[in-house]
């Protein structure tokens, strides 16, 4: 029950209850009070009326007639508000009350519950008296009628003013808390928004300062997550334009390329095919043609080991990142004699998995392409090894540090990066990972950390 209550009505109910206890505690207490104050009470009016009545009897004896003088006092005393006295004679037993006017008093009287709970029995003394050698006795009973009104009236006005107190607090509070808790159901609705895809969703902050807080972050969340979402877009479009634009050039190699050697085959080809149809062949004429076709032959599948390894590097599933890497840089060496190549390639590197070496494998390759093609460097240092836990990438993943740095002169700080290093980041931010590119007077380094075991 209680866990399904809102916030608003678990505090509305909590301050309820603490309001209720403490007017009964209040009430509890001037209950249990009223016990010793009605003693006192009644205690003090006996022993005030005891010697009242003993002094006014002093000199009953010497009146005309005792018996009126004692008549009189009785009835005179009966007009005391607190106490009644009667008359009781001793031989007989016979007790005579006196008249007591209490009307005024009953209609003020205490419930008689309470005042059966507190002051359940009456307290009545004794004072003997003598006429004419004959005992008697004056009955004096106190009667704290008033003050257990009085103490009544007390609880009920206490009762009547706590509750109607606690009423005006418990409404105070309710509009307090209401208006302090109002942001919450914005920010309800607000996350339903961002769940539905709506990530320009707004709450204005108000409130209490913690819920402007988070409010404010929401905010905050929101325009993080419509950034994420359009740059998302954005590599979306540009891996399909990278891709468009892989298809072109690859299309106009081969169009370029394998169209002209095609078309040189075909006419060696058709020479053939007239030679044979001359009786006697000349040796020469088929040699110097089969001689050119070979060559053909030779030129096509260079090229088609070209487009082969922009498509996928040979030898990287087979032989693996370490030794793939290896050819390459060999490659590289052999091809620019006069640039020196520091190659480190970490032990400890693990498994990387297949994406991710094919990544470090294209990251590589791309940097060297760009460092033999404008960096006017003489040396370039290539490194391969395992990174520390990044800050803010996923923390369950390790990641490998790949780094390319050359000496040459940097870059011009109006440049823009070709498709080649925009394809390779946005590449790797797809898979998780960082790429940056800083350039300076030393030359420029190409770092990027990739996940082991990326998916594509």
């Amino acid at each position: 029950m209680w866990q399904k209550l809102s916030l608003r009505a678990r505090i509305n109910l909590l301050l309820a209850f603490v309001l209720a206890l403490g007017l009964a505690i209040n009430i509890a207490r001037l209950v249990v009070e009223a016990t010793p104050r009605v003693q006192a009470e009644d205690q003090s009016v006996i022993r005030l009326a005891r010697e009242f009545v003993e002094t006014i009897v002093t000199g009953l004896n010497e009146a005309p007639d005792p018996e009126a003088r004692l008549n009189q006092i009785v009835r005179d005393l009966s007009r005391l508000r607190h106490v009644s006295i009667a008359r009781q004679d001793d031989a007989a037993g016979i007790l005579r009350p006196s008249t007591r006017s209490d009307g005024d008093e009953d209609a003020r009287s205490a419930p008689a519950w309470f005042i059966a709970l507190v002051h359940p029995d009456k307290t009545s003394v004794s004072v003997p008296i003598t006429i004419h050698g004959r005992p008697q006795a004056l009955v004096i009973t106190s009667h704290p009628d008033d003050e257990m009104a009085e103490i009544w009236d007390g609880i009920v006005t206490q009762l009547e003013v706590g509750s109607a107190i606690a009423v005006a607090l418990l409404l105070i509070t309710m509009t307090v808390v209401g208006r302090a808790l109002a942001p919450l159901k914005a920010l309800s609705q607000a996350m339903t928004d961002l769940e539905s895809g709506r990530y320009g969703t707004r709450v204005t902050p108000g409130g209490a300062p913690e819920l402007a807080a988070i409010c404010t972050r929401l905010n905050h969340l929101a325009a993080t997550l419509g950034d994420a979402v359009e740059e998302k877009r954005r590599l979306a479009e540009r891996t399909v334009s990278l891709q468009d634009v892989e298809r072109k050039e690859i299309a106009r190699e081969l169009h370029d390329e394998f169209g002209p050697y095609l078309f040189a085959l075909r006419a060696h080809a058709g020479a053939l095919m007239r030679l044979s149809d001359v009786g006697v062949p000349d040796a020469n004429a088929l040699r110097k043609h089969g001689a050119a076709i070979l060559e053909q032959v030779n030129a096509l599948q260079q090229f088609n080991r070209r487009i082969l390894e922009r498509l996928r590097p040979v030898g990287l599933a087979e032989l693996g990142l370490r030794e793939a890497l290896g050819a390459l840089l060999r490659l590289w060496g052999e091809s620019h004699p006069d640039m020196e190549i520091e190659t480190t390639i970490s032990p400890a590197l693990g498994e990387t998995g297949e994406t991710a070496e094919l990544t470090i494998y294209r990251v590589i390759q791309e940097a060297l392409t760009n460092v033999f093609r404008h960096a006017g460097a003489t040396s370039v240092n290539v490194s391969v090894e395992p990174a520390e836990q990044p800050t803010g990438l996923h923390p369950d993943r390790s990641f490998a540090r790949v780094r390319v740095r050359d000496n040459g002169s940097g870059m011009k700080p109006d440049h823009k990066l070709g498709f080649g290093l925009t394809g390779m980041r946005e590449r790797i931010l797809a898979l998780g990972g960082t790429l940056t590119i800083v350039s300076d007077e030393g030359g420029v380094t190409v770092e990027a950390l990739v996940p082991n075991g990326a998916r594509a």
